[in-house]
């Protein structure tokens, strides 16, 4: 078990980690009382609005992307940090004003989720490979799932916290809490140290040549076939797997007819399993497509278990096992990505799989949301099921082929 914290010995990395369990834990307030103050207070418990809302969020990822990745890699990664934590704070402020205030309408929740994906298309891949920065290579598997546990662990505290703050205080005193956890992030990112040389700042000279490079990342991953086909699989798992907003929500308020309470309590036990798949990928040395394969697989099939169960309680046990599976791709194809791309292309590439992997999620919120009110917030949940499924075939596709290279390559060496 020491070996699943290793990377926890390095300073600078032992203070970002403090620094992000507060962050998280506030992102999760903000999050659970986004969620159901569009779809209970603001939408006459219409999941697509909440899908709209996810849409909104991540939809700049992709329409920002050259833009951001060229920032990861060529300004000071901590400094854009810190700027993007401040403008954070700035909306989650503004969300929670609004909401105390008794004035605050849809748009303006659609308004701020936008606003707030344009900031997050920024801070997103910077800080993933900001990490790179702080730890060793042979350390960043390691520390990109410990970063898992982080946020899985706060996805387990802050949606309970937040049911209770919805239920008694108010919506708006979730993103007010949001906004006060930034503080003493803001105040560790200042505090690290990282050398010049490993800030995010290229000593690349500025030419006409340099507009070139925005598209390095993406030269890159097509030259790499098991990186595309990585992407390609997160690309179907975030598109409907990963729109747990959307589906638990409506299952909530539709199936189980529950408050803001019960909707915090599936989020948090779903995280109980999200935190098992992060300690068992911080454990693994190093990730593999056969275990991408597998783990996905195992999501659709657990998906499609949970869809089917008939009361809160089963449907709660098997989002564990949703939780798990899920983690230990999207954590595992995170480490696969990272650790297969030279470090100088590291934030490009980044932007492009967070890119695929959020603005996913963006693209096909709205979809599951409409087949959450069309026909039930379990088939929008089948369905992500049988989307893991299809990627699955993808992956084991690739393998087969790659397993008849070489073999084909080993005969032509016998003969």
């Amino acid at each position: 078990m020491k070996q699943a914290f290793r990377s926890l010995a390095n300073t600078n990395y032992r203070l970002w980690a403090i620094g992000a369990i507060i962050s998280n834990i506030g992102t999760w307030l903000q999050r659970t009382a986004q969620d159901w103050i569009v779809i209970a207070e603001l939408s006459d418990k219409n999941a697509s609005a909440v899908g709209i809302v996810v849409a909104l969020q991540f939809l700049p990822q992709i329409f920002l992307l050259p833009l951001t990745g060229w920032a990861a890699d060529r300004l000071d990664r901590r400094k854009l940090l810190i700027a993007t934590q401040i403008l954070m704070a700035i909306l989650a402020l503004l969300l929670g004003s609004l909401a105390l205030s008794g004035h605050i309408q849809l748009w303006q929740v659609y308004v701020c989720a936008l606003l707030l994906g344009c900031v997050t298309a920024f801070d997103a891949p910077a800080r993933h490979a900001f990490v790179s920065d702080l730890v060793s290579e042979e350390d960043l598997p390691n520390a990109v799932s410990l970063n898992a546990l982080s946020f899985n662990a706060a996805r387990m505290i802050g949606p309970a916290i937040a049911g209770i703050v919805i239920a008694s205080l108010g919506s708006g005193w979730g993103f007010i809490s949001n906004a006060i956890s930034f503080i003493p992030v803001i105040a560790i990112m200042m505090m690290l140290k990282v050398k010049p040389c490993c800030a995010g700042v290229e000593t690349v000279q500025e030419g006409p040549e340099s507009r070139q490079t925005l598209f390095d990342g993406f030269r890159y991953i097509w030259s790499h076939p098991e990186m595309t086909v990585t992407l390609m699989m997160v690309s179907l798992i975030s598109m409907f797997g990963m729109n747990f907003p959307v589906y638990l929500s409506a299952m909530t308020v539709h199936v189980f007819t529950g408050g803001s309470e019960q909707y915090g309590l599936l989020t948090s036990i779903m995280a109980i399993g999200s935190i098992t798949g992060a300690l068992v990928t911080a454990i693994r040395l190093k990730p593999d497509m056969r275990f991408l394969t597998v783990s996905m697989g195992a999501f659709g099939v657990t998906c499609l278990v949970a869809s089917v169960m008939p009361d809160f309680w089963m449907f709660a046990v098997a989002l564990i096992a949703v939780g798990t599976t899920a983690q230990l791709f999207t954590t595992s194809s995170n480490s696969l990505t990272q650790i297969s791309t030279d470090r100088k292309l590291r934030g490009r590439v980044m932007a492009i799989f967070l890119s695929i992997a959020l603005g996913g999620t963006a693209l096909g919120g709205p979809m599951v949301g409409w087949i959450s009110d069309s026909y039930s917030p379990r088939w929008a949940m089948a369905v992500s099921g049988l989307a893991a499924i299809a990627a699955t075939l993808i992956g084991a596709l690739f393998l087969y082929r790659q397993q008849l290279t070489k073999v084909a390559i080993a005969d032509s060496s016998v003969s």
